[in-house]
């Protein structure tokens, strides 16, 4: 009898503390995400070396990382509300200064504006010479959360895993703490926001380097409006068109575009 009552009051404690801890858990609804994204240059110019342009290539490869660092790194910022957001690049961009440093993904730079309740989304996106904002509704990913966690900027982050586009490797790291289903670039989808995301194929992360709640003003949630109006489909059409007489160079770039 004894030992069913000390159960019994064991119970209603962890009972008490779990509620009492569910009451004062803050959830983040709004606020701006600052992203750090890092491209492994060294890993994209050594994979476009091949027999035919080696003679060259390897000795500018080699120069090249005589005077410029492993990863290209470029900052981003998402601001969101429990309803919208977006994710935009600084007006200001340095300038590549070896031509062995231009790459399609690492230099994409997409405005992307996200309606979380009709779940669309609007992407400037800049090809070549030419702008096109894209709208359409948002990427569905089919994740699969695993029980692995890490720290990011301060949060609590669970692993998630999924493929993209037939081939595209993709792991996201997301905290529940902020309940937003949101992430950088065209990213969502997870229950809580995206704070560390990983192309481990195509040698690219963006990763959260701070989060600030705050409130933030429709204004600063404005979807782009410069560009050519198109969807996915009809974006996907220009592209294959255009590249259709550039052999094995056409798929990384038509990824890259494809974000």
């Amino acid at each position: 009898m004894k030992t069913t009552l000390t159960y019994i009051i064991l119970f209603a404690v962890i009972s008490i503390s779990n509620n009492l801890f569910a009451q004062n858990v803050h959830f983040v609804q709004n606020g701006v995400i600052e992203f750090e994204k890092r491209s492994n240059m060294y890993a994209l110019i050594k994979k476009k070396i091949d027999k035919e342009n080696e003679t060259y290539m390897k000795e500018a490869f080699e120069q090249y990382k005589k005077n410029n660092p492993q990863f290209k790194i470029a900052k981003s910022t998402l601001s969101f509300t429990k309803d919208k957001s977006l994710y935009k690049w600084p007006a200001v961009e340095e300038t590549a200064n070896n031509w062995l440093s231009s790459d399609v993904l690492a230099d994409l730079k997409n405005t992307i504006a996200t309606n979380f309740d009709q779940q669309t989304s609007i992407t400037q996106k800049n090809v070549y010479e030419d702008t096109y904002l894209v709208k359409d509704s948002v990427r569905k990913i089919n994740w699969k959360i695993t029980d692995e966690t890490r720290d990011i900027a301060g949060y609590e982050c669970r692993r998630a895993n999924a493929i993209i586009m037939d081939s595209v490797y993709v792991v996201a790291y997301y905290s529940n703490q902020i309940a937003v289903s949101g992430g950088p670039e065209s990213f969502t989808g997870l229950p809580g926001m995206i704070l560390g995301l990983a192309l481990p194929h195509e040698n690219i992360t963006w990763f959260a380097t701070k989060v600030t709640e705050v409130s933030v003003p429709e204004k600063d949630l404005s979807a782009p409006t410069k560009g050519k109006p198109i969807d996915n489909k009809g974006l996907k059409a220009i592209l294959l068109g255009a590249m259709k007489n550039w052999g094995e160079y056409a798929h990384p770039i038509y990824k890259a575009f494809s974000l």
